[in-house]
């Protein structure tokens, strides 16, 4: 593609302001070689700018900590996840979104990409990626909540069908762990709650085969994942 085309489509700059970028020099080749002309044609993985290569040419896939009070969305007032990212990312053609949301309240692992058959593929309901979560809560877990979940049988308030099953690991009266291969409107808590169990903490600890005890992430940092891992 065009060497502005590219800097434009992977957020760096505006194909106008690509002239400039070029006359001072910050667009080279991987061998060094500056590029001097916005209509020569290059692959993103020969180009450098300023000294470093385009960040992901072939998709962008990231692990972020979320913290608590931070958003999920690109329209909302507030903190949002996205000012925790690289400006220019906002700025790539396709667009970046988080594989489905936690909610403000909730921290923990969550991805991001401009991969729209990605994301499409982790969120679909047959894929029934693991996720896993560490809550605490305002009043004892009932014992029989375990076997409740477990069975497949608990229908939430204003739903017709029931939450797949899925593993309650209690910690004490009131913390655990609850593992879930779906995605539901705030399915944890809401889960609990039917149980007389209302969540005061909520932390995502795995995504699949990811975890943010092995991606050592502190809130508010970020790491690139490899998609195939999803496969």
């Amino acid at each position: 593609m065009r060497t502005d085309a590219l800097l434009s489509q992977y957020g760096y700059c505006t194909r106008r302001e690509a002239a400039l970028w070029l006359k001072a020099g910050r667009i080279r080749k991987a061998d060094g070689t500056p590029i001097r002309r916005a209509a020569e044609h290059v692959q993103p993985d020969e180009v450098t700018v300023d000294g470093a290569p385009v960040e992901f040419p072939h998709g962008l896939y990231v692990a972020l900590h979320k913290p608590v009070g931070y958003t999920c969305s690109h329209r909302e007032e507030g903190l949002l996840v996205y000012d925790l990212l690289p400006p220019r990312w906002l700025r790539r053609s396709k667009g970046i979104n988080t594989i489905g949301r936690l909610d403000k309240e909730t921290s923990g692992l969550l991805l991001i990409t401009d991969d729209g058959q990605f994301l499409h593929a982790l969120t679909a309901p047959g894929k029934k990626v693991e996720k896993v979560y560490h809550f605490t809560t305002s009043a004892p877990i009932p014992a029989e909540a375990a076997e409740l979940f477990a069975a497949g049988t608990l229908t939430l308030n204003g739903e017709s069908s029931p939450c797949l099953p899925a593993r309650l690991e209690t910690e004490g009266p009131c913390a655990g762990r609850l593992t879930l291969h779906e995605g539901r409107y705030h399915q944890v808590r809401r889960m609990l709650a039917a149980v007389g169990a209302p969540v005061l903490t909520l932390h995502r600890l795995t995504i699949g085969p990811l975890s943010l005890e092995e991606l050592q992430l502190a809130p508010g940092e970020w790491a690139p994942v490899d998609p195939t891992l999803f496969a």
